[in-house]
């Protein structure tokens, strides 16, 4: 019950990083760019990164600490990002050499996202008319 009640504080954390983040980029930068997006994901995956690097080869942070950072989809990382698991997953794959598998990765997953974002628009247009 701990670590999922870590991962909940974990995410409350990062979306309410994430909202500050685009606040912050919207007032520097106006609205006619998503900068908040950009940069929630660029420091977000960076500090991924980082996070699974130091927990996965050292001994520095705890598990239950690591869950509540960097669980997948999940923790600070995952509420502070949109992009978190497919980055992990795809360059986990080009580390082991696996090119073809990270390479349809990026190009299913662009695929299949874009798809099923204009069927969901098309399917709202439907139901409630345009």
């Amino acid at each position: 019950m701990t670590r999922f009640l870590l991962i909940c504080l974990g995410v409350a954390a990062g979306t309410g990083a994430r909202y500050l983040t685009a606040l912050c980029a919207s007032a520097a930068f106006g609205p006619r760019f998503p900068a908040g997006t950009l940069f929630a994901e660029l420091a977000g995956l960076f500090l991924l990164g980082f996070l699974m690097q130091i927990s996965t080869t050292t001994s520095l942070l705890s598990s239950d600490v690591r869950l509540m950072l960097t669980t997948v989809s999940f923790g600070v990382m995952g509420g502070f990002t949109t992009y978190s698991t497919f980055n992990y997953e795809t360059t986990n794959y080009f580390r082991e050499g696996a090119w073809l598998t990270g390479a349809t990765n990026i190009a299913t997953t662009l695929a299949v996202c874009l798809v099923a974002g204009l069927a969901g628009m098309a399917l709202a247009d439907r139901l409630v008319g345009r």
